[in-house]
């Protein structure tokens, strides 16, 4: 994809994201009909608020979340976790490691952990693992996109959105599509993404993905630049 995608491109690399904890299903719903108005890849929403329907006819897909916000649940309790929200309709689940063991540099758990999880929650299930990118050094980064790599994830994610340190950055997310290109992985930007200037930068560094909650003001200033519609 070029570094100037149309809106069209933008919107297909969207997770159209509510995760926030006071959201209801009247919310969930109208989530779903934003995400098919705008044209966006999936809605991906906290595993409480499974299962929900997408109309028939559309090819929107359901992410939920895993172990959200802090990864600091059990293996067990994040793999239920998952395998419950697939039996309720989530094509994709968005893990979150433990960011404490990434810092101590026990890699071995933190790969223990995402294959749990993609035990729980098979191919063709898409399993996105979320690091938690601002908080850990370039080197840890590196070594826990190895332990998804290691453990058969799909993508690797950078940020919950909910972390004190920040959210996804242009430095993280090339490096994490370099560390991980060889394998076959793909990258999602999350936390922070909310201009359509921050939309193109990170897929110019490799991103694949987007996390987004405010995707309509985002995908309409890429229509206001670009002329186009979606």
């Amino acid at each position: 994809m070029t570094t100037e995608p149309t809106t069209v491109e933008i919107a297909a690399l969207i997770d159209h994201t509510l995760l926030k904890p006071e959201a209801t299903a009247a919310d969930v719903d109208a989530l779903i009909a934003e995400a098919l108005a705008l044209g966006t890849y999936s809605v991906c929403v906290s595993p409480s608020m499974l299962p929900i329907e997408i109309p028939p006819g559309h090819d929107l897909k359901v992410a939920a979340v895993c172990g959200f916000p802090s990864g600091k649940h059990s293996s067990a309790v994040k793999a239920a976790e998952a395998a419950e929200a697939v039996r309720h309709g989530a094509d994709e689940i968005d893990m979150v490691i433990d960011v404490g063991a990434a810092k101590a540099g026990a890699f071995d758990r933190v790969e223990a952990d995402i294959a749990a999880v993609r035990a729980a929650a098979p191919a063709p299930t898409v399993l996105k693992v979320i690091i938690e990118s601002a908080a850990l050094t370039d080197d840890e980064i590196v070594a826990v996109c190895r332990a998804a790599v290691a453990a058969r994830a799909d993508f690797v994610k950078t940020s919950t959105g909910f972390h004190p340190s920040g959210g996804a950055t242009v430095h993280a997310v090339a490096l994490m599509a370099r560390t991980v290109a060889d394998a076959g992985l793909q990258v999602k930007a999350s936390g922070g993404v909310r201009t359509l200037e921050a939309a193109q930068a990170m897929i110019a560094a490799g991103a694949t993905r987007l996390g987004v909650s405010g995707t309509r003001a985002l995908l309409s200033a890429a229509e206001s630049q670009s002329g186009s519609g979606y």
